[in-house]
């Protein structure tokens, strides 16, 4: 069984912290897992645009040792589809999905810079994360920061993404008003890649939520039956 090296790519306003317990438990089976932090450019945030970010993720995961496993979630789920070829599977955790699908997302206006680290409010961050425990929702509470809003206007606007060569798992919240489960399933469906519905009711849930470590053990599991297989 092939022993997996990971990248793990956060969503829009967080950071690699977001994946604190899947990283535990990649490690505690023997995937070495690294989060990336991605970054502004030199021009600043306003400034960044969506390939910026695809170019740190490209770079970062050429870095791994194969076989090597790209895992994004939300913002980084369309980051890792946008650069699947030199990964070896894929699993998307919520990921905001590429055309055509984004055309089923609500729209809605981004200025130059999202200032979610500045107008953040607990009381907000603990609806967004209704299944996860108040220590949590304080620790991403304190963390969010302001993103792109060159990025996420790119990412809405539709990013025309080839179906990947390796193997792919979609994760899907029961319940997610950010992405609607019923978009991914039908990606997954396009792409004949695996599903797995998870009892989290949050966009952010599978990574932050209750659920979150046991999700990441099914990760796992997929994982180890593509090794068997392969």
């Amino acid at each position: 069984m092939p022993c997996w090296s990971a990248l793990l790519v956060h969503g829009a306003g967080g950071g690699a912290w977001e994946w604190n317990r899947w990283r535990g438990v990649l490690q505690a089976h023997a995937i070495a897992a690294q989060a990336v932090e991605l970054q502004p450019t030199a021009q600043g945030l306003a400034a960044t645009t969506l390939q910026d970010y695809a170019t740190q993720v490209q770079l970062a995961l050429q870095a791994l040792p194969r076989p090597r496993v790209l895992v994004g979630a939300s913002l980084g789920g369309l980051l890792a589809a946008m650069c699947t070829g030199e990964a070896d599977a894929l699993v998307l955790v919520n990921p905001l999905p590429p055309a055509p699908w984004h055309q089923r997302l609500v729209q809605r206006p981004w200025g130059r810079v999202v200032p979610w680290q500045r107008n953040v409010r607990l009381h907000s961050t603990r609806e967004a994360m209704p299944d996860t425990d108040d220590a949590s929702a304080l620790w991403a509470f304190r963390h969010w920061r302001d993103e792109s809003g060159q990025v996420l206007r790119e990412a809405h606007a539709g990013v025309e993404v080839e179906k990947p060569d390796c193997p792919a798992l979609f994760v899907v919240s029961k319940q997610d008003e950010d992405v609607p489960p019923a978009i991914i399933s039908d990606w997954a469906q396009t792409w004949r890649a695996g599903r797995l519905e998870t009892l989290a009711n949050s966009h952010v849930g599978p990574l932050l939520g209750h659920q979150a470590q046991t999700i990441a053990v099914q990760a796992v599991a997929w994982l180890n039956r593509l090794g068997r297989a392969g």
